[in-house]
């Protein structure tokens, strides 16, 4: 699952990046800078995902740990 998700995310930033550098080079800075607010937000919800994941498994791991002792 996290493998998947990190290739995901690394296309989709080598998309953006590709993309910014052309708006860039053909003088369009406006979409350039709308890309870059879109490539922030996603990153963004991607982060909260992972650290939800992150924290359900912390979660599972002291319960089974309480269940230990």
């Amino acid at each position: 699952m996290e493998l998947n998700d990190l290739i995901r995310i690394a296309g989709i930033g080598l998309v953006i990046g590709i993309l910014h550098v052309f708006f860039e080079q053909t003088g369009k800075k406006d979409f350039s800078f709308f890309l870059f607010i879109f490539a922030y937000l996603y990153i963004t919800i991607e982060l909260l995902r992972f650290l939800k994941v992150f924290f359900v498994e912390i979660s599972a791991f002291f319960e089974w740990l309480a269940m230990a002792l």
